[in-house]
């Protein structure tokens, strides 16, 4: 293919130089062609790594926007400005791969489902996780059937003791939340996907802020400041969805859990189950007898992408933003799946604050 994707960069910190500009370098279909930051080293650093000497730096995302010659974005930023810059650059004409989570809120979220509708342009969302040998396994046999009806599952993303003390990951104002909105929004985003279940009826959940102020904390990047750290360390939300089915989520930077697992799902159904607690392991029952499956994931291939099979979780992400901008090819992280987590993220939250269930309808 002759026809690339002329991408520019908003955002050049941490999620951008470890995951995105990697993969979209390694993408045979995209080219970095621009990089904004509010910190300009930081754009002409990423523009040293990943672009050409002719490729412009930006410290306002506006100036980038103006570029006719750009056809897509992606959206780095701290999760305040994901709504702002996602809806100005799809009334721009750009498509859009927006870092997770999708926004601060639900009515931010359809803020940018409506720009994506009135443009007619793409937009997903950096739900990486999706793309994991496992869980592409794990939903290939759920759409098979062979979990069955699946009314129970969790969703955990829980740390030891891991808190982000860079950037602005521990506050509240800049963020929306903690670790629910950081991690636990990958584990929900898998739990959902699974079930293909996206109607909540209502929730329950509760947050913790009892090791903000700890000291000497053993973290495993160096101790927080406890002045900057306004966000939850833990939250735990009780999902009840429209057909009847359960979602248990738990997250957590920084729980006093010997066992810690990141972003992974349980589900089980009226006719199996499936966890990622060691590895991806599959129950039923075979003759009259319990059966564990531990599927290989180190050979063969998954039937939803071309090539080879080794390949990152982001770039296959990557290759399917571009896929869908080139060749029209079908999204494996649509918005409208992205706004539900961020809904449900959003009635935990609320939830917390009113001592009450809250619901969605």
């Amino acid at each position: 293919m002759n026809k690339k994707v002329r991408i520019g960069v908003i955002g050049c910190g941490g999620i951008a130089n470890g995951k995105h500009m990697p993969a979209e370098s390694r993408n045979p279909e995209a080219e970095l062609v621009a990089f904004c930051d509010i910190i300009e080293e930081r754009a002409i650093k990423a523009r040293e790594d990943f672009g050409k000497p002719e490729h412009k730096v930006y410290t306002d995302y506006r100036e980038l926007l103006k570029d006719k010659s750009i056809d897509a974005v992606l959206v780095l930023t701290p999760n305040c400005a994901h709504c702002e810059i996602t809806v100005a650059a799809l009334n721009a004409g750009k498509h859009v791969m927006c870092e997770k989570p999708m926004a601060m809120n639900y009515a931010e979220a359809k803020k940018m489902l409506e720009a994506r509708d009135k443009s007619g342009k793409v937009l997903t969302i950096g739900y990486q996780n999706r793309f994991r040998p496992d869980s592409l396994y794990m939903k290939e046999r759920a759409a098979e059937g062979m979990f069955g009806d699946i009314y129970y599952a969790e969703a955990i993303a829980i740390r030891r003791r891991a808190v982000p003390t860079w950037g602005v990951f521990i506050d509240q104002e800049k963020q929306g939340g903690g670790p629910l909105i950081d991690i636990g929004t990958h584990a929900l985003d898998l739990t959902l996907f699974m079930m293909d279940n996206y109607e909540p009826a209502y929730c329950v959940g509760k947050t913790f802020h009892k090791l903000n102020n700890q000291r000497n904390t053993g973290n495993a990047w160096g101790d927080w400041d406890v002045e900057k750290f306004t966000a939850e360390d833990s939250a735990f939300g009780f999902v009840v969805m429209k057909n009847g089915a359960v979602i248990y989520l738990k997250s957590s930077w920084a729980l006093n859990m010997a066992d810690p697992r990141e972003a992974i799902t349980t589900i089980c159904g009226d006719k199996g189950g499936a966890d990622m607690l060691d590895g991806l392991r599959m129950n039923s029952v075979l003759g009259g007898r319990q059966i564990m499956i531990t599927p290989d994931l180190n050979a063969g291939s998954v039937a939803f992408f071309e090539g080879d099979s080794a390949n990152a979780p982001e770039d296959l992400e990557a290759r399917t933003f571009t896929g869908a901008i080139l060749d029209g090819k079908k999204l494996y992280v649509t918005a409208d799946q992205a706004a539900v987590v961020t809904r449900i993220l959003e009635g935990i939250y609320e939830s917390d604050k009113t001592g009450k269930p809250y619901y969605f309808d």
